[in-house]
């Protein structure tokens, strides 16, 4: 395991010193300077040292970043920094007259225009759109409507509620996502992340018939991520 060697190289690459990074964390310097040494941090931690320093937690734990390359580790750094979506990605949106957003609906019919006009502001002003109270007013949400019966028991024509993530390596094995990509369009399916090591996530039906496939991150537009089917 690499963690603490690499925590001490990627505080340096940002030129920051063991003090301003602690502070930045909420922790002592002393702390920070054991983390860097040879004391594993508490899991709550280890995770906020990867959000600061911009890194995957597999990255910071398995690869030794002092063998890498300038180049190489330049790359590695900005793919991860691309995967977590940080001020790279701008999600174009509605709102009401009060300031608040709205929930756009992509029926099947749209569906097929989505992704020449998922960043264009009037196709996605030109969509049907509501306000749903319920729902964490943190979050924005969009409505896709089913297309076909690969992800049976939800059946062909359903519209389901999706939140956006913006973070791809957030993305959890196994569960449904939205998946908008340069060849495939508007996907819904099973999903399973391999962005770490393969820079690709796995696509699979519920259904049996249909066999999985894979995607490049660098072929995927927007991820979204089911949360409940309207009835």
């Amino acid at each position: 395991m690499y963690l603490h060697s690499n925590i001490k190289l990627l505080r340096k690459r940002k030129g920051i010193t063991q003090s301003l990074m602690a502070e930045s964390l909420g922790i002592s310097r002393s702390k920070l300077a054991g983390y860097e040494l040879s004391i594993s941090p508490p899991l709550d931690t280890l995770v906020k040292i990867c959000e600061y320093l911009e890194v995957s937690v597999d990255l910071i734990l398995k690869e030794n970043l002092e063998k890498y390359p300038a180049h190489k580790l330049r790359e590695v750094l900005e793919t991860s920094r691309y995967l977590k979506g940080r001020d790279l990605r701008i999600l174009t949106t509605t709102v009401d007259a009060q300031g608040r957003e709205l929930i756009e609906v992509v029926s099947q019919k749209a569906k097929a225009s989505y992704l020449a006009g998922f960043s264009d502001p009037d196709f996605i002003g030109d969509l049907p759109r509501f306000h749903l109270p319920f729902l964490p007013q943190d979050k924005k949400y969009r409505v896709f409507q089913v297309d076909g019966d690969s992800m049976e028991p939800i059946p062909d024509g359903a519209w389901i509620i999706c939140e956006y993530i913006d973070d791809w390596t957030a993305i959890r094995d196994g569960e449904k996502y939205v998946i908008v990509t340069e060849q495939d369009g508007v996907t819904f399916k099973l999903t399973y992340n391999q962005l770490s090591k393969k820079k690709q996530l796995l696509l699979c039906s519920s259904n049996p018939l249909y066999p999985p496939f894979e995607v490049k991150a660098e072929t995927v537009r927007e991820v979204w991520k089911y949360r409940m089917m309207m009835v």
